[in-house]
């Protein structure tokens, strides 16, 4: 039994490429069914398009969040989606969206959250002088950067990093995170717990 993902994004939408990786080779038990995007040449779109997902633009110009989200879940709904997944969406979710989704979506930040959150992470870690940074997938809930963590991976932050090296670096971390991520909480369906996640295999 499969999980029907969404993928909501406004970028590149190279985690999307990976996590159609696993999906195509059997190790992630999950189908993306369709790829939505608030820009219309986002990458997300033309990876869809690769691997022949259907993908749409919504159009946000002239809406309010709350009306941009009721077209978000309306497609969602319409494709049979249960777990959303947020790759590089840089709109921030209304709480009836969150609602609606309540436990079911899941965001990636590129950071080792709580540190860092907010917008460009990358220099967050470098202005801190911090020796370890990372990647975060963590639910959605109604606060940005906040929600339980999935999982994280950490990444070592060199002497001589720029930006474009510690960001290159942490996305390489991502593109395995993300998929592996998914799959453990599609296989151990974690309960919240607070700001914890009860895993399966705790309560055995």
């Amino acid at each position: 039994m499969t999980t029907s993902l969404g993928i909501v994004s406004s970028g590149r939408g190279e985690n999307l490429r990976y996590i159609l990786q696993e999906e195509q080779s059997g190790r992630l038990p999950a189908q993306v069914k369709i790829v939505l995007t608030d820009q219309p040449d986002a990458g997300a779109l033309k990876i869809a398009k690769e691997f022949c997902v259907p993908g749409n633009f919504i159009d946000p110009t002239n809406l309010r969040r709350e009306e941009y989200d009721k077209k978000l879940i309306t497609h969602l709904e319409a494709a049979g989606v249960e777990l959303v997944i947020l790759t590089g969406y840089m709109r921030i979710l209304s709480p009836q969206f969150v609602r609606h989704y309540k436990g079911r979506i899941l965001n990636i930040h590129p950071a080792l959250l709580p540190s860092f959150r907010g917008m460009d992470a990358f220099s967050q870690a470098l202005e801190y002088g911090v020796k370890w940074t990372g990647t975060t997938i963590h639910i959605v809930d109604e606060d940005v950067d906040h929600g339980p963590i999935v999982y994280q991976k950490p990444v070592p932050v060199l002497e001589n990093d720029t930006h474009e090296s510690l960001k290159a670096r942490i996305q390489r971390a991502e593109y395995k995170a993300y998929p592996k991520a998914i799959k453990m909480f599609i296989e151990e369906k974690p309960k919240i717990s607070g700001r914890k996640l009860v895993w399966q295999r705790e309560e055995k």
